[in-house]
């Protein structure tokens, strides 16, 4: 008989909060239990030998865990938990068109920057070319922004690239389908700071591609890392350069493939995030 068998307490009866006990089936004699009083304390013995033991168990592990630690034969390359665990400090308070903004003078500052900045020029608006203006003026520092606005016009505005990957020459989808294209981080490392500039990896999944019927582009998810360098300007990290490579790329497991409606209606449901560091 499980536990939850001998007593339920979520709601009593009827709400009034009483307990209701169910109590061993006898062999009969309502009175037997009266003369068990041997077999309870076994019992009840049993019960606090297991509990020792286990709690002898558990501080031996404990024990181990932090002589492990401790010892110069441990594994060097295991991150400290500081370096992947949330730092639990909110990333900002607000906004800069539609792109998280106001980030804090500090390594988890820049790390946020950049995730946030990588969804931003990873996002679809990219290619809108009044959005496009808008990302890059935001997430690019002053003295560079007008030669990246530039070199991304003509990359984005390329009826080559946009034919290859299924849209118009003014960026827009086909009829009847849907173009998606999403970043989303999986962690943020620094690799250089100062109180004036960073060097920040953004290790994320991407998603790209078009969805709905007779798509020659289906979407198809991507692993990447981008490198950014950013500068303090203007009370806040900016962008200055960057380089992407791909990977680390974990091994794929064998799920089937969702149907085109079924990841329109995830894009077009599913919002994004604010992520922090």
């Amino acid at each position: 008989m499980s536990l939850g068998d001998e007593r339920e307490t979520s709601g009593g009866y009827g709400g009034t909060g009483q307990t209701r006990t169910r109590l061993p089936e006898s062999s009969g004699d309502v009175y037997g239990g009266a003369r068990r009083g041997g077999r309870s304390s076994s019992r009840s013995l049993v019960t606090v030998v297991g509990v020792v033991v286990l709690l002898i168990a558990a501080i031996a592990f404990a024990n181990r865990g932090e002589d492990d630690s401790a010892s110069p034969n441990g594994d060097e390359n295991q991150p400290k938990s500081s370096t992947t665990a949330a730092t639990g400090t909110r990333p900002v308070d607000g906004k800069a068109a539609g792109i998280p903004g106001g980030f804090r003078r500090d390594e988890q500052g820049a790390q946020s920057a950049a995730a946030n900045y990588s969804v931003a020029l990873g996002s679809a608006d990219m290619f809108n070319t009044d959005r496009r203006h808008e990302i890059v003026n935001t997430v690019y520092a002053p003295d560079v922004a007008a030669k990246r606005q530039a070199d991304l016009d003509s990359a984005y505005a390329s009826e080559k690239f946009l034919t290859n990957i299924g849209l118009g020459t003014d960026g827009a989808a086909p009829t009847g389908q849907t173009f998606i294209s999403r970043v989303i981080p999986v962690g943020t490392k620094t690799t250089s700071f100062g109180t004036g500039a960073a060097t920040v990896e953004v290790w994320y999944t991407s998603l790209f591609g078009l969805s709905g019927e007779g798509s020659t582009n289906p979407v198809a998810e991507s692993w990447y890392t981008t490198t950014y360098e950013l500068k303090w300007v203007g009370n806040d990290w900016k962008v200055t350069d960057f380089q992407q490579k791909d990977g680390p790329v974990p091994v794929g497991r064998d799920q089937q493939a969702s149907t085109a409606d079924d990841m329109t209606k995830a894009v077009e449901e599913f919002g994004g995030f604010t992520y922090a560091r």
